[in-house]
Formats: structure tokens, C-alpha cells, sequence
């Protein structure tokens, strides 16, 4: 099944089996999966599968959210992002999980 944008273009592929017999230990976790899913997408993408100003506009849209929370919602992100990584057999993923953090401003800049 296709998550849509309201202008019609396809988003992303999602398997709904795994979606809805997974089961989430939180909501905030199921929102940090769904989250990782989407920018993983979005990171991913070529030209010809989304538009790479869209793609963009996505990716600094979601770092100005997330460096936006407050400390605590913030390391709670964090500390699912980790718990993802590590469970993660694919490397690249896993790898897109433990720079999250840092590319999308959930870190403060070290000097």
C-alpha cells in the first residue's frame, strides 16, 4: 500500500502487515519507527522517486521540529534511536540511526 501526499505523488512504500501486527511498547516509540521509516525513505530517494526540493524541504523541516523539543523529549528520541540501532541488521540503516541525532539537531554542536 502507498502513503499519498495530497498532491497525489506517492511518498512511500509501506508493507501494512508489519505495520499492524507489530507491536509497539509506546506510541513515542511506533512515532520514532514511523519517523526513522520516512526520512530513511527521503534520504534514499532519487530524483525520479521524489522530487529532491521536496526532499529537502522535508529533511529540514523534521530538524527544525525535533531541535525545537524540549531536553527531555529530546534525549527520549535519542535513547529510541539508539535502542534502533542496535537492533538493526542493516548496516547502512544502522548507521542512518546513529547519525540521526546529530544531522537532524537533536545534539548540541560540540567545539
Amino acid at each position: 500500500m502507498s502513503v499519498v501526499w495530497w498532491d497525489g505523488r506517492t511518498l512511500l512504500l509501506i508493507c501494512w502487515e508489519t505495520v499492524v501486527t507489530s507491536s509497539y511498547p509506546s506510541l513515542t516509540r511506533a512515532l520514532a519507527e514511523a519517523l526513522a521509516d520516512v526520512l530513511w525513505y527521503v534520504d534514499g530517494s532519487e530524483g525520479e522517486q521524489m522530487d529532491q526540493d521536496d526532499a529537502v524541504k522535508v529533511t529540514e523541516g523534521v530538524a527544525h521540529l525535533v531541535s525545537a523539543l524540549p531536553s527531555d523529549q529530546r534525549q527520549e528520541l535519542i535513547a529510541l534511536l539508539g535502542e534502533m540501532a542496535v537492533t538493526e541488521t542493516n548496516p547502512a540503516r544502522r548507521a542512518f540511526l546513529e547519525e540521526f541525532p546529530e544531522g537532524f539537531g537533536l545534539v548540541d554542536d560540540m567545539p
